[in-house]
């Protein structure tokens, strides 16, 4: 009898992990079928510091959100213990999928304000793979000093800048 007890609990957690297994297909099925309708996005909004295109927060959410609530996903994207976090949430099974940021030790609340925004946008387009073109990332790498010809009555010389 105790064989026959041990036996149905052990029936009972293989059944539980091939439904959790299913599960968790489910969400990566789900977000597959997303991707192939939420494309590429394009960049509207213009950052005159930097002299380049982005695209905004709420542009993204406006994109995507409609597709992935037709397969029944859900975006949150809470600040959890320091970090942006960006969820993707099966509503049906509770599961998800998350893409998450560290901010800096930064102070000033406007620039914490930019970092949030700029992280949600880069955590949600991460986690979908989204495809669009980085335009800051040229911004994030510090330029080397390139040389340049200069005459000088008749002689080339190269100085740098």
């Amino acid at each position: 009898m105790i064989f026959l007890l041990l036996h149905k609990n052990q029936l009972k957690k293989n059944i539980l992990n091939k439904l959790k297994t299913k599960q968790m297909k489910t969400i990566y099925q789900k977000l597959a079928q997303a991707k192939k309708e939420i494309g590429a996005i394009s960049k509207d909004s213009k950052n005159p510091f930097y002299k380049s295109k982005y695209f905004d927060i709420n542009q993204l959410l406006n994109h995507v959100e409609p597709v992935l609530e037709k397969y029944g996903l859900m975006v949150m994207q809470p600040i959890i213990e320091g970090k942006v976090v960006s969820l993707i949430i099966d509503v049906e099974t509770g599961n998800d999928c998350r893409s998450e940021l560290k901010l800096t030790d930064e102070r000033d609340p406007q620039k914490i304000g930019s970092q949030i925004s700029y992280f949600r946008r880069y955590t949600l387009s991460s986690l979908l793979s989204l495809q669009a073109e980085d335009d800051d990332a040229n911004k994030a790498i510090p330029k080397k000093p390139t040389a340049k010809l200069k005459r000088n009555t008749g002689r080339s010389t190269f100085i740098k800048i």
